[in-house]
């Protein structure tokens, strides 16, 4: 059990400390029994302390959700509401202070009341406010709290291991978390914009004389017997655009403040985009490129396939995976520990963090008790494996790798590139999300966009923005970060007007991530 002084407990320690050595100076005996008694006092409130607080841990100190679900769905940017409760079974009532949340640096998380006292017997109900300025699976580890001794001189941390998770879609995904599942409000348009060509579909053109080949299913009797021949109906072919969304998802793309990073500005553009052509009716697909295709969902339509490309750029742009995490094994079993310890405290007191395998072991274990039940994350060994997957498990995350890999980020564009040039129907529009650096460096990519057919398909590029990652504290920082951005600025500026040379079309964000409500549904007082 860690005992920390409070202010005024170090005041009075340095007081009496002082008191001693002037006293044994000026040899005043008066002082220096006064001096010893205050140094008494204090060991006794440590003591005292230590001993209120085994008390009330024996006696049953507990928090709990008062959630029906063990994870919760928002979306970027959105403030969700969460209650817990936490509970003191002794007779005495505990007094605490500096009630926090302990969750993924990914959440920005405030707790009310931060301090307050728990009555005997009896229980508090706590309010956590909770937002996220990034997607991803993230958690909630639980509660620390401060606990005080009566004479309010000592303190005893004490955490509550109670996980919870939030996943967080992008910000235009707000209105398909919180709106009805199923019925007409969801439906979309299975006949499409009608186009000028004849053919099968739900809007009449005309009506003309039998053909040979005509289908005998079209013929129009009512019309044939006024007529006094066989006439046939002619409809508009149904037309719908092909759209593939194209995301540069590289690993120095998170670089930046969370919420203001290209990759996060980017994956609402992208989710707005989708939201726009699924809504007319489009078939929409994505590809999620990096040192390799993360992802990629040929297009389809429907709240379904919205869903989907929701989810992926959620999830699949996270850098769990060894490829992309700047954690090595052994800094991965080391956060697992940690994250263990409070979990299961018996089964995991002598496991050393060298011991990889037996921690494996432990952590499949724990496992049971995450928020997540996802499938691993890629790695060299079954082992590290494992131990990843415990960090999804519990929304744990995992800084990006430092390498940059944008050179192979450019081949799995081309890929994606070519497969949807490839693929049958041939899109109508296909739209890239990358950096829009010069394209000197870039002598693949700048072919492939060289040699894309045009005809019947419009290739838009859509440049990152850099300046809203961008630290900008004190003077220095400021001024760093304006040169930073002009560089970038400049950059951007040769780029578009290679990419207009080569015919793609530059494009800058049409839409901005939809509103998030203030509280999502169920949990507004």
């Amino acid at each position: 059990m860690q005992i920390h002084p409070t202010r005024a407990a170090v005041d009075l320690t340095i007081a009496a400390i002082l008191a001693v050595a002037a006293a044994v100076a000026l040899r005043l005996t008066a002082v220096l029994a006064w001096a010893g008694a205050l140094l008494l006092g204090l060991a006794i409130a440590r003591a005292v302390t230590r001993i209120a607080v085994a008390r009330i841990r024996a006696a049953g100190f507990e928090m709990l959700w008062r959630e029906p679900e063990r994870a919760r769905r928002i979306a970027r940017g959105e403030r969700l509401l969460l209650r817990a409760e936490v509970r003191n079974r002794d007779t005495r009532a505990a007094r605490y202070v500096g009630l926090r949340a302990v969750a993924s640096p990914h959440l920005s998380l405030s707790v009310d009341p931060a301090e307050g006292e728990v009555p005997a017997g009896g229980r508090m109900e706590v309010t956590v406010t909770v937002t996220a300025p990034r997607v991803g699976r993230h958690g909630i580890h639980g509660l620390s709290l401060e606990v005080q001794g009566s004479p309010g001189l000592f303190e005893v941390p004490l955490t509550f291991a109670n996980p919870y998770g939030i996943e967080v879609l992008p910000g235009p995904a707000a209105l398909s978390i919180h709106s009805a599942r199923g019925g007409r409000s969801r439906q979309v348009s299975e006949s499409g914009r009608p186009g000028r060509p004849a053919g099968e579909g739900s809007e009449l053109k005309e009506l003309r004389e039998l053909s040979p080949g005509d289908p005998f299913k079209r013929i129009a009797w009512k019309a044939s017997a006024r007529r006094g021949k066989l006439m046939v109906r002619e409809y508009e072919q149904d037309e719908r655009d092909v759209v593939w969304l194209i995301l540069d998802a590289s690993v120095e793309l998170w670089s930046g403040v969370p919420g203001g990073a290209p990759l996060d500005l980017a994956i609402d553009e992208v989710a707005a985009a989708a939201n726009r052509h699924l809504r007319r009716g489009d078939r929409v697909g994505l590809a999620i490129c990096a040192a390799r295709v993360l992802s990629c969902l040929p297009p389809a339509s429907g709240p379904a396939q919205l869903a989907a490309i929701h989810a992926a750029l959620a999830h699949d742009t996270a850098t769990l995976d060894a490829d992309r995490s700047d954690l090595d094994e052994a800094d991965v079993a080391l956060r697992v520990l940690e994250h263990l310890r409070p979990l299961d405290p018996e089964g995991a007191s002598d496991v050393r963090v060298t011991e990889l395998d037996r921690l494996a072991r432990r952590a499949v274990e724990v496992k049971g008790r995450a928020p997540f039940d996802l499938p691993e994350p890629r790695a060299m060994t079954p082992r590290e494996r494992v131990l990843r997957g415990y960090l999804a498990a519990f929304g744990m995350g995992s800084p990006p790798r430092q390498e940059p890999e944008q050179a192979h980020t450019d081949r799995s564009i081309i890929s994606a590139l070519r497969r949807a040039m490839s693929e049958r129907p041939k899109p109508t529009s296909v739209l890239i999300w990358s950096t829009a650096g010069d394209l000197s460096g870039r002598q693949e990519l700048e072919a492939q966009l060289k040699s894309t057919p045009r005809r019947g398909c419009q290739l838009t590029w859509v440049p990152m923005r850099f300046g809203p990652g961008l630290t900008r504290g004190g003077d220095v920082e400021r001024a760093v970060a304006d040169a930073l951005e002009l560089r970038a600025e400049v950059q951007r500026a040769k780029g578009e007007r290679a990419l207009r040379r080569l015919g793609v079309k530059v494009a800058r964000p049409r839409a901005k991530a939809a509103p998030a409500r203030q509280e999502a549904d169920g949990v507004s007082r």
